[in-house]
């Protein structure tokens, strides 16, 4: 059975850790803008329905990646620099890949929206 009290804690807490992450770090508002720009540019295109579901799919996925990311800075965070000198290599990379993800994410909305304009 269903334990309603949890579910609705596990929906409180992932609530409020989204709204952290949107308060605190400016790469994931600079990602709601572009994914805002992207599903405004497909309602106002009329985009298909594939289309759609490829932005959509980037969009989930540079979120995830963004939060992701977040997630491991705040944990190499507590080792400090000092603890291990691939503190700084492993939020590196982890940017690197928010980076490509980001990336493709451009280049898949160029090669959607372009024909349009």
């Amino acid at each position: 059975m269903v334990n309603v009290k949890r579910l609705l804690n596990s929906f409180k807490f992932a609530f409020r850790g989204l709204g952290s992450v949107i308060k605190n770090e400016q790469n994931f508002r600079v990602h709601l803008l572009a994914a805002a720009t992207a599903i405004f540019l497909g309602w106002f295109f009329g985009i298909k329905l594939w289309q759609w579901s490829l932005i959509v799919l980037m969009i989930a996925a540079v979120f995830i990646l963004e939060l992701v990311n977040t997630a491991f800075e705040r944990l190499v965070d507590m080792l400090e620099p000092k603890v291990h000198d691939y503190v700084r290599e492993i939020k590196d990379i982890m940017s690197a890949i928010v980076l490509i993800a980001s990336l493709t994410s451009l280049i898949i909305a160029v090669i959607i929206f372009a024909p349009y304009l």
